[in-house]
Order: C-alpha cells, then structure tokens, then sequence
C-alpha cells in the first residue's frame, strides 16, 4: 500500500497516507515491518522518485505514530504466502481490526482472528463513513 500511496496521489492508498497524519486512524508496527518497508523503499526508489534519504524518512515517520507491538507467538503457517506471516502475527498481537492491502488473497486466514483483510479503498470509504 505504500508503494502504491506513492505511485499516484489520486489512489486510495496516498489518501490513506495523507488521512494518517491527522489521526483518523491508527497503524501497527513492528521491526520486521518497518525492514520490510524499508527495504522496499529502497529497492524500488529509483521508479518512486525517491532517494534513499526519502524512503528512510518515510519509514521513520510510520515508526513515530505507528502503535509499536511485539509479536511474541507465531501462528505459522497460515497464510499462503509465508512472507506474509509476520503481518498477520503483528495485527494479531496489535488487536487491529483490519488489515489493509492490494494482496487480500493471501490474506484470507486473517478472518479466523476477527481481523478484515480490506483494500485501501474498501478501508477508506469505511474511515470516511465513520467520520
């Protein structure tokens, strides 16, 4: 969702970004989600318009008001894709009521835990509703 925020400003998922800094709603993180993010970033900078310096700020903004969690317990193997374990096991431990992505079919288990698996504009239009 992030990359995508950053692909256009005219998609959900840059609305999304940009309703975070206001505090409509709350994001989890962890350390292995903030590496992914960066990693990411980083990877893909260069089709981003981004410089590293960028995508490391990026990253440390969504450590400052993200909800820090620990995961202490693995669920594995849930998901079909086991890179997407520990997204699973942070919403889990964070108590989130939604987990937002484009990658909803490897998410599907997550419904086992009371947690939504929503696109950015499925969760957007639930945020602008409950506004």
């Amino acid at each position: 969702m992030i990359v995508a925020a950053l692909r256009s400003r005219r998609g959900a998922s840059f609305e999304l970004l940009r309703l975070l800094r206001t505090g409509a709603f709350e994001i989890a993180i962890s350390v292995p989600l903030a590496i992914e993010y960066e990693a990411v970033l980083i990877q893909q900078a260069a089709s981003l318009g981004l410089r590293r310096f960028d995508a490391t700020v990026l990253v440390d903004y969504l450590c400052s008001v993200g909800k820090r969690s620990s995961v202490h317990f693995l669920w594995r193997p849930i998901l079909r894709d086991p890179d997407d374990e520990f997204v699973l096991e942070l919403a889990v431990a964070a108590g989130c009521e939604a987990i937002v992505t484009h990658n909803i079919r490897d998410f599907t288990q997550a419904q086992r835990f009371g947690i939504q698996v929503l696109r950015p504009g499925q969760f957007l239009s639930q945020l602008k509703e409950a506004l």
